[in-house]
């Protein structure tokens, strides 16, 4: 048998945290390896058990989710750590702040059991967890806008000009929410072929994982937002 996903809990609210608990627990190849109420008590317990999930919630006393997620993404003994960002806020630019401090993505408190396992899953295998579609538009919007610190669009444009054309063209689709499969039926390649082509595109970006990419097409103007 394999592994079981390890998922680190942070929420100042006790009686949710417990929940979350009982649901991961209950799920057959997960586990919770620890609870945190606070940023910096993550950031502890996620350099004790390097989890492969931290569920973060984005705002806690003292040290919060956006500032923990910085420490732990830029942490390089931990860079197989996913963080998924928690919010009761369906518009909240900390959720661009978080995207672009390395989180892998976002996901609403009230979400049902099922859409919390599965986006455990999805952040675990390395991908985007930027669903559903309204959401990601959100995103787009609000990087189109310049929210938060991001660098100079000129800056992500030069990082561009690494990439080969097919890199390019797989970074549009990964940056429209395409899975691998997707993208392969898209541009009549294998999904073994795409996956080599975000990995490279990845290291010459310098991203951690899918999330990433998407930040830098949508900064660096490789994509735009749709209206509506």
């Amino acid at each position: 048998m394999s592994d079981p996903i390890t998922v680190l809990l942070a929420d100042d609210q006790a009686l949710l945290r417990s929940a979350f608990r009982v649901l991961v627990d209950s799920e057959p190849g997960m586990r919770v390896v620890g609870e945190a109420a606070d940023g910096a008590r993550a950031v502890e317990l996620a350099r004790a058990h390097t989890p492969d999930v931290v569920l973060m919630d984005i705002r806690m006393p003292g040290t919060d989710g956006l500032a923990a997620t910085r420490e732990i993404c830029s942490d390089p003994a931990l860079a197989a750590v996913r963080v998924v960002m928690l919010t009761t806020f369906e518009v909240d630019e900390y959720v661009v702040e978080s995207l672009r401090a390395g989180a892998s993505g976002f996901l609403g408190k009230g979400a049902e059991p099922d859409e919390l396992l599965a986006a455990i899953r999805i952040a675990a295998a390395g991908e985007a967890l930027l669903s559903p579609t309204a959401t990601k538009g959100l995103i787009a919007t609000f990087l189109a806008q310049g929210v938060g610190p991001a660098g100079p669009p000129a800056e992500h444009a030069e990082r561009l000009a690494a990439l080969t054309g097919r890199e390019r063209e797989v970074l549009t689709h990964v940056a429209g929410g395409l899975s691998n499969e997707e993208i392969g039926g898209r541009l009549s390649v294998s999904p073994l072929t795409v996956k080599t082509h975000v990995n490279r595109a990845m290291a010459k970006l310098g991203a951690r994982d899918r999330a990433q990419l998407v930040v830098v097409a949508y900064e660096s103007g490789l994509v735009r937002p749709v209206a509506g």
